[in-house]
């Protein structure tokens, strides 16, 4: 029941923002959430950084969050990486053992051999396995998540304002830059194409919310009378509303649910095992209470919308990529108590 009553007020407004967005995705011009995507990106989420930053308590354990995000995303690759070379392994292994096997091989060795086959075939065939696009589409949706447009709103609700400043630098510092970073490396690697790479390197060094961050740290020290800090508030708020509006409009556009199975699987790295052995991982170290939550919550956030920029531009498994976005934001409600039960 505790856990029940503290997820409330945040599942009411969360579903209720998220479900009109998509409403209002299907009977709206595409254009719609094309300009408020832009309004947000530009002025609306930086607006409410510099703002929410101002209740923040920043102390000199804040930059502990962006080296936490770090290892969680190298954590998720590692996880990853050793998960697809365990399935090329096994789907080589089964076709080696298949082609060497005499004529008179039993019907039940037969059928154990088909049905190892069709468990591999419910992840991907042999072909796929080798194929990098796709290996970099799954590499990608276990390392970054949604630390903003959901991460935010989610920190605020359960934790409130005045940790709000790890959340902040678990995103700008951490999800963003590896975003942008290491995974346009990851995905020229894998991809099919290497020409958009300064691209989307520029649009890192662009990106207003790095910018706003080192703004917001400034206006801390500037004092607003307490009218205009409460409006200041209630503009922020509408911003994280608008936020999960522009989600679910994002949601609504996507048409494709197939490799369910596939994306699950990243989606059990990336929002269960790496926050589960880091959360437990932190603790031994000495980090509880409040900004504890505060890395969990982030940490399990679902693969951000990044992810989709990156495979477009650079030819990945577009499907796999839109599956496990789509995935992962309804995955996200269940997960949610079970960090709350553990850490909260």
């Amino acid at each position: 029941m505790p856990v029940l009553q503290t997820l409330l007020p945040l599942y009411i407004p969360l579903v209720g923002w998220v479900t009109l967005g998509v409403i209002l995705g299907r009977v709206l011009p595409r254009s719609v959430p094309e300009r408020l995507g832009k309004f947000l990106f530009w002025i609306g989420v930086p607006a409410s950084i510099m703002i929410f930053l101002r209740q923040a308590d920043l102390t000199a354990s804040v930059w502990l969050a962006p080296l936490v995000s770090w290892i969680a995303v190298l954590l998720g690759a590692a996880l990853a990486v050793l998960w697809i070379k365990g399935q090329v392994y096994l789907a080589i292994g089964s076709s080696r053992s298949s082609r060497s096997s005499p004529r008179s091989i039993s019907v039940s060795a037969k059928a154990r051999t088909s049905g190892l086959k069709s468990h591999l075939s419910h992840w991907l065939s042999p072909q796929q396995l080798r194929q990098k696009p796709t290996q970099g589409s799954f590499l990608l949706s276990t390392m970054v998540g949604n630390t903003g447009y959901l991460g935010y709103p989610v920190a605020l609700t359960l934790v409130g304002p005045q940790y709000f400043g790890w959340a902040v630098f678990y995103d700008t510092l951490g999800s963003t830059l590896a975003a942008y970073g290491l995974g346009v490396v990851l995905a020229a690697y894998f991809g099919m194409k290497s020409s958009r790479g300064r691209e989307l390197l520029g649009a890192l060094v662009k990106n207003p919310a790095l910018w706003s961050f080192w703004v917001g740290l400034w206006l801390r020290t500037v004092t607003f009378p307490d009218a205009v800090e409460l409006g200041l508030q209630g503009i922020a708020w509408l911003i994280i509303g608008l936020s999960l509006l522009l989600l679910g409009m994002r949601l609504s556009r996507i048409q494709s649910w197939r490799n369910v199975q596939q994306a699950s699987v990243g989606l059990g790295i990336k929002m269960v095992l790496v926050p589960l052995i880091l959360g437990y991982g932190l603790q031994f170290l000495g980090i509880t209470g409040l900004p504890h939550l505060v890395l969990v919550l982030q940490m399990g956030m679902p693969p951000a919308f990044a992810t989709l920029v990156i495979a477009e531009a650079y030819d990945l498994d577009r499907e796999l990529t839109v599956t496990t976005l789509a995935l992962g934001s309804v995955i996200i409600l269940l997960t949610l108590p079970v960090w709350l039960w553990l850490f909260g």
